[in-house]
């Protein structure tokens, strides 16, 4: 008890009110052939402040090779995507560039072969016939790490024909990084996901270069793994892109595997 036992001290925080927003750049390439995205929004000043698109920007990536010019979703702003025929390789160096406002934004990145892995494992969840995901893979791995992308579908199971597509369709993320921190370990409890026998489980495999692992460990310690025993002082997110942009520009290789439940 005592050494739960704490105070409370207010504290005045002066902010800078004419910082310039920043560009947040949100994109992974992969190795798949299809439409490409990279979404772009304004930092906000204000809490839960949805960030505004950025929108009538020039955005282009290229390589050593080629170049691709993406254009700009017009029913979804400050979405920018490339043609359906645009796949990234392993081996190439990938730079995206940024024209908006009269302001240049570049990053450059690689993108690390992908792998083979073992399917999920999931759990029957009391007895109410409803089913959880019990493991996915390592969080840790000093050498191979990924971002694991769980998306689960049970709308066509009987019962749930006319149900609420939403609450049918769910997406989760697992990682596996070079590093294991205290505040992962200790994390608060997220939202848990039940779902019936003949649930549809596709599970994809994304590589990870150090970098990029790097920025997503950086990425959660701000936010999932915050607000537990043992959080830490809060930082600034490491990012690949160049001065006035934060966010990252990744390319990753792709592997996936699909599954039904089965009691």
């Amino acid at each position: 008890m005592m050494a739960l036992a704490g105070c409370v001290k207010k504290t005045d925080w002066t902010l800078q009110g004419n910082t310039p927003p920043y560009v947040i750049v949100d994109g992974i390439i992969t190795d798949e052939r299809k439409p490409q995205s990279i979404r772009l929004s304004l930092t906000v000043s204000q809490l839960n402040a949805s960030p505004l698109p950025v929108s009538g920007a020039d955005v282009l990536i290229s390589n050593e090779d080629s170049a691709w010019q993406l254009t700009e979703n017009p029913g979804d702003p400050g979405l920018y995507l490339t043609d359906s025929t645009f796949i990234a390789f392993p081996g190439k160096t990938y730079t995206l560039i940024i024209y908006s406002e009269n302001r240049v934004y570049s990053a450059k990145t690689s993108m690390i072969p992908g792998s083979v892995f073992n399917e999920l494992q999931y759990v029957k969840e009391g007895n109410d016939d409803l089913y959880r995901i019990d493991y996915v893979a390592s969080a840790f791995s000093s050498s191979d790490p990924a971002m694991w992308e769980v998306l689960i579908d049970w709308s066509m199971v009987p019962g749930y024909e006319n149900a609420d597509s939403s609450a049918c369709h769910k997406r989760m993320l697992f990682y596996t990084l070079p590093t294991l921190d205290v505040s992962e370990i200790f994390a608060p409890e997220m939202e848990k996901i039940l779902f019936p026998a003949g649930t549809i489980i596709t599970e994809r495999r994304y590589s990870l270069t150090p970098e990029h692992a790097e920025f997503i460990r950086d990425l959660m310690l701000e936010t999932n793994w915050t607000g537990g025993l043992f959080s830490l002082a809060n930082s600034n997110v490491m990012t690949n892109l160049s001065d006035g942009a934060i966010g990252y520009f990744g390319a990753c290789s792709v592997t996936s595997l699909s599954l039904t439940v089965t009691p």
